[in-house]
């Protein structure tokens, strides 16, 4: 399970001497009061921590040098409310590295029209102390999210939400491993890419592992564990006729294995290939669902790329409701009435987008020479959804998003043996596909139906990497210029 609460986002507050030492006892009261109020919100999932108010360019660059080495530290929420002079902040926020968040509030909702005086106009500065710290962001080149209203507003608060989410996913990233068994499948370009660069850009490594020694790991599992788990099986999930004991037994043999060499080796995510199966009798599939359901990423046949992007958003929509997933762009309905895609992959998806109790099936997988292996198979309920594709382009990594809106099938499936979704890209197919194959997203995606557009401009913005979205109101030729002035200016950044 990720718990996300074991994090720490600190809120910082900006003023100046200039004011006397009872103008700065009120700001410290308020922005405790404010950090306070956030840190209790049911939304936040994250403790805020608020900070002593910071008055002097030594005071801020200790700051900073304490948040960058504290350890569960994921960023920082910066408030100004007085002036506070932007010079006083230079070498702190040239040495920062965490994410940063510039709140833009005042701690009192309404003008006090009767009473306000200049003492009250002394101590409320936010809306031109404000801009003053947004000015030495800008002329620094700060990558942070900016957030404009009233402290206690729910809208504001949940943006605070969202980003603290996302520099979470961020934080999570930092020294995370990736176990690849196997190697690439076959000759698949868009799952391959620069791991040196990533590991750069994201935090995390990919080791690659022989299939033999996730093998090794699962024929180690005593039959007393795999017997418990099937139990836990039975309790879960609608077991249907046809799933034989044999193969059930194995796949929890799988599962315990798995499981058990990516904790030995506190990797978070993963890939398999089912070109590449040496040793195992079957294609992990009903224990690649279960771990992904626990919080683990995945990426099918190599995709590193779409199993780290998967555990971000993993992290990001912890304690969310809905779910998230490994997806795959399978096949259209391209009927007059409406064209959708089918949303699938030979075995794993993963059932925290379940609509219903999933079953536990077994049916041949005409591909890999193996045992037929069991997986659970579902539909996802409709609804607003994402999907999300991360891809190395050479110069740089993208991340293409797109919104989706889920529907029902128009009739029952009876006779496919995986999980699915029926979908229609916004903002519709002709364009949304237009515009993905343009931007050069993969095949493979991570959908979700509990994280939004704004976690992942949060979580990009973060990593200074390239987003594009294809959203209700996207036009083709606009997109495709939009492309190109990224290219121009990413070149030009190099």
């Amino acid at each position: 399970m990720i718990e996300l609460k074991r994090f720490e986002v600190w809120f910082i507050t900006g003023s100046q001497h200039l004011y006397g030492e009872e103008t700065l006892k009120r700001v410290d009261e308020h922005a405790g009061i404010i950090a306070d109020g956030l840190d209790r919100l049911p939304v936040m999932p994250v403790m805020i921590k608020n900070k002593p108010v910071l008055t002097t360019p030594e005071a801020i660059f200790k700051l900073c040098q304490k948040a960058n080495n504290a350890e569960n530290c994921i960023g920082l929420i910066v408030w100004m409310h007085t002036f506070s002079p932007a010079k006083m902040w230079i070498n702190g926020l040239k040495i920062l590295h965490k994410p940063l968040l510039h709140l833009h509030t005042q701690y009192n909702r309404d003008i006090p029209w009767a009473e306000i005086d200049m003492d009250f106009m002394n101590l409320n500065q936010s809306a031109h102390g404000g801009r003053e710290f947004g000015f030495i962001g800008t002329r620094l080149g700060i990558n942070r999210k900016v957030v404009v209203g009233f402290w206690q507003d729910s809208r504001i608060q949940e943006k605070v939400a969202v980003w603290s989410r996302a520099a979470a996913a961020r934080y999570d990233a930092q020294n995370a491993r990736i176990a690849r068994f196997g190697d690439n499948m076959r000759d698949v370009a868009v799952t391959e890419g620069n791991k040196v660069s990533a590991q750069i850009r994201f935090g995390y490594a990919v080791d690659g592992f022989g299939v033999g020694e996730l093998a090794a790991s699962v024929n180690a599992v005593g039959e007393s564990d795999a017997e418990s788990l099937i139990r836990e099986y039975k309790d879960t999930y609608l077991i249907t006729e046809g799933v034989s004991p044999e193969a059930l037994r194995y796949a929890a043999r799988i599962e315990i294995g798995l499981k058990a060499f990516l904790e030995q080796g506190d990797f978070k995510a993963f890939t398999t290939t089912f070109e590449d199966l040496h040793g195992l009798q079957q294609l992990p599939g009903l224990a690649v669902q279960r771990l992904m359901h626990q919080g683990y990423g995945f990426g099918a046949e190599g995709d590193w790329k779409t199993a780290a992007l998967l555990r971000a958003m993993k992290v990001m929509g912890a304690g969310l409701p809905g779910g998230t997933s490994f997806m795959e762009d399978y096949t259209y309905h391209l009927h007059p009435d409406g064209h959708k895609v089918l949303g699938a992959h030979m075995l794993e998806i993963c059932p925290s987008i379940a609509a219903d109790k999933p079953r536990l099936e077994s049916h041949p997988l005409s591909i890999g020479g193996k045992a037929d292996p069991p997986r659970l198979v579902f539909d996802v309920a409709a609804g607003n959804a994402i999907n999300v594709s991360l891809i190395d382009i050479g110069s740089r990594f993208r991340m293409i998003l797109n919104e989706l809106k889920v529907v029902r099938a128009d009739q029952p499936l009876p006779r496919l043996p995986v999980a699915r979704v029926l979908w229609q890209p916004q903002p519709n197919l002709e364009v949304a596909a237009g515009a993905w194959i343009f931007a050069g997203g993969a095949h493979h995606t991570c959908f979700s139906q509990a994280v939004t557009n704004e976690y992942l401009e949060d979580f990009a913005e973060m990593l200074d990497i390239e987003l594009v979205v294809i959203e209700q109101d996207t036009d083709l030729r606009r997109f495709r210029q939009e492309l190109r002035w990224n290219d121009s200016y990413y070149k030009m950044r190099q």
